[in-house]
């Protein structure tokens, strides 16, 4: 089992899928990362040599942000949206979406489950 930046890749996968499982690769970066190192894309992982699989993790080391440090980055960025007060910032402090996307009907997502408002019960008299 392949070991890179931190993230155990599947066996069974492609090379070009098995990366995705890297926070912040996706197939497109999959793929150029594949061709910059000269290993092809429809190899196994579990077909992968020492070499191979060095090979790859210095690139990735060395030209890219993944895992922890990307995760850090993206939160500082929204802590920084919501530090200088902006739109976006305030969407993201009420658990709101952030890109124009409609709450009237939909959002549970973001907003998460219903809450209730108003009406109380009568009981009887």
């Amino acid at each position: 089992m392949a070991r890179i930046a931190g993230v155990d890749l599947p066996n069974d996968k492609r090379l070009e899928y098995g990366l995705t499982y890297i926070y912040g690769i996706g197939v497109k970066t999959a793929r150029e990362i594949c061709e910059k190192t000269g290993i092809s894309m429809d190899i196994r992982v579990k077909d992968l040599s020492e070499d191979q699989v060095a090979k790859l993790r210095n690139y990735i080391e060395s030209q890219l942000i993944v895992e922890g440090e990307l995760k850090s980055k993206v939160s500082m960025n929204i802590k920084k949206l919501g530090e200088i007060g902006c739109y976006r910032g305030i969407r993201h402090r009420k658990g709101l979406p952030v890109r124009g996307q409609s709450t009237k009907n939909n959002a549970r997502t973001r907003k998460g489950p219903k809450k209730i408002v108003g009406g109380s019960s009568k009981k009887g008299k």
